[in-house]
């Protein structure tokens, strides 16, 4: 055992104790990498919520030019409520060759490895910068990296690339899917139910609506756009939660959901969006102003992040490749920070780093210690490749 997997295990550790649940501040994770970093001459910058009580970490070691690379992680966790574990979430378990905890897939054996290794670069004459970045929030909507990017943006030496740590197998991904979510208010008008034709019924029109989502899901099943790379290698779009109503014999005034689309990154959003408002004002509102004319529906835009999609030929892609020592790369469903690195930092921009999504967010999460070998060892090879010769 290499005394850079022993240090990387204890901070793996260290960093599962810390309960980041994204309902509540990450400051004191944030403080422990800061007195880390510090203890071995890395200077730290915070950027804060504007409430304080959360911030983003970024740090550079080696020299203050432009380019290198960030390794990029988020330190928010998401919630255990309900969950049957079988151990302490925030206490790491070793077990069959495995760590288990909350964090340990997604992502934080990941930073545990990132921190395992700056006592070796700072060590190292580095000739190319490697950057450091952790944010907050990314589990409710990719929200916190927003600001860390405004700030690399305002920078005069800019990294080149990024390399987003989240749980791929130690694979290369280049592409990931974008989302957005929505919340629909219907209005309509309520009666009593013996009287029900003088009213407007807002579950049954929230109804007709996530029936014409749902019929659009079916249509991007059958008809595309396709991409084989994905595992869904087409658009989704699903209604996920409802509630209406107040009483069994009072015609609904108000019927509440939220549907989210989870797209390729190649489709513009409001191109999807279009149809939905269209069928939901000259349809729906159309036909329930008759009989009320205050009914509306409202359809409110609540999370946005946009896909990933880097170039096969980038030069991050063919560099990963090289540090994974693998030939191959992949698509992934699931939403990363990296899609805000590439189109709002305009940063080349992979995803690549230990365990699998399959773990994330379950009960008893784990991460294989295979997978954290090969994390370092990863690191081992970007260490010989950004120092001087």
């Amino acid at each position: 055992m290499t005394t850079s997997h022993i240090i990387s295990r204890n901070i793996i550790n260290d960093l599962i104790a810390f309960d980041t649940t994204s309902r509540d501040s990450n400051l004191k994770l944030v403080s422990y990498v800061t007195d880390y970093l510090d203890s071995h001459g890395v200077a730290s910058e915070l950027h804060y919520n504007d409430e304080g009580t959360k911030a983003n970490l970024y740090a550079t070691i080696g020299p203050d030019v432009a380019g290198g690379i960030i390794l990029s992680g988020h330190t928010d966790v998401v919630p255990v409520d309900g969950q049957n574990w079988t151990s302490d979430p925030f206490d790491v378990v070793e077990k069959d060759g495995r760590l288990i905890g909350r964090g340990t897939s997604d992502m934080k054996s990941f930073l545990g490895v990132v921190l395992g290794y700056v006592p070796l670069f700072k060590a190292q004459e580095l000739v190319t910068p490697v950057h450091i970045a952790f944010s907050y929030d990314e589990e409710v909507g990719c929200l916190g990296v927003r600001g860390l990017i405004d700030a690399l943006n305002k920078k005069g030496n800019k990294p080149a690339m990024c390399l987003v740590g989240e749980p791929t197998g130690m694979e290369v991904v280049i592409s990931h899917k974008g989302k957005r979510a929505y919340q629909v208010r219907v209005k309509g008008k309520p009666a009593h139910t013996s009287r029900a034709p003088e009213g407007v019924n807002a579950i049954e029109n929230a109804a007709r609506l996530i029936a014409f989502i749902a019929d659009m899901n079916a249509k991007f099943a059958s008809d595309g756009p396709f991409d084989d790379m994905f595992n869904i290698s087409h658009t989704t779009c699903l209604t996920s939660l409802i509630q209406g109503g107040v009483a069994q014999n009072i015609v609904p005034e108000t019927c509440d959901f939220t549907f989210e689309f989870r797209f390729l990154p190649d489709q513009n959003p409001a191109d999807l969006l279009a149809p939905i408002q269209e069928f939901a004002k000259n349809t729906l509102e159309a036909e329930m102003r008759k009989n009320a004319p205050d009914a509306r529906i409202e359809i409110i835009e609540t999370l946005a992040y946009p896909g990933l999609n880097t170039s096969p030929d980038a030069d991050i892609v063919s560099f990963g490749k090289g540090l994974c020592q693998r030939n191959t790369h992949g698509k992934v469903d699931f939403g990363t920070e990296g899609g805000l690195f590439q189109q709002d930092g305009g940063i080349e921009t992979i995803v690549c780093g230990p365990g699998y999504i399959a773990q994330a967010h379950t009960p008893d999460e784990f991460i294989d210690i295979e997978q954290i070998a090969k994390c370092e060892a990863f690191m081992q090879r970007l260490l010989e490749a950004v120092q001087k010769d």
